[in-house]
């Protein structure tokens, strides 16, 4: 990776800390918030796996689908295969529990909350441990 990649890295790797720091902050105050906690770990790992794709050079889809973007990042680097279950897992939370159903709005459990936080941390993790340190959040 080109040194001029690393603040456009960095911006994306940011914006996963910080979700990642919302959701955890809120599962921690809130259990009535479950839902939001759920949704900002999806975004945590998308944005994470999207900060790896930009450091590759490569084009960032369109795309919610965590597990997709592992697809793309393991073609470069094999790890990133690891990641593919809980990447898969994370991917429906970004809709799952954010729109009512008829006239009630399903709510994540707290195993279902807990388990968001892991895959979200692990993701986020894992794409920090593949980056440079200059690219990592301040």
């Amino acid at each position: 990776m080109g040194v001029e990649l690393y603040p456009t890295v960095r911006a994306w790797l940011t914006r996963a800390r910080n979700d990642l720091a919302n959701a955890e902050f809120t599962a921690g105050h809130r259990s009535d918030l479950f839902d939001t906690v759920v949704y900002h770990c999806q975004q945590a790992a998308e944005k994470a796996m999207k900060s790896y794709l930009v450091s590759e050079g490569l084009a960032i889809p369109k795309t919610h689908d965590v597990g997709k973007l592992v697809e793309l990042a393991a073609a470069k680097h094999a790890e990133f295969s690891r990641l593919q279950q809980i990447a898969d897992a994370i991917t429906p939370l970004a809709t799952e529990f954010r729109y009512p159903a008829d006239d009630e709005a399903p709510m994540p459990t707290a195993q279902q909350t807990h388990d968001a936080l892991a895959a979200a941390r692990r993701i986020y993790e894992f794409v920090l441990s593949v980056l440079p340190a200059e690219t990592h959040p301040v």
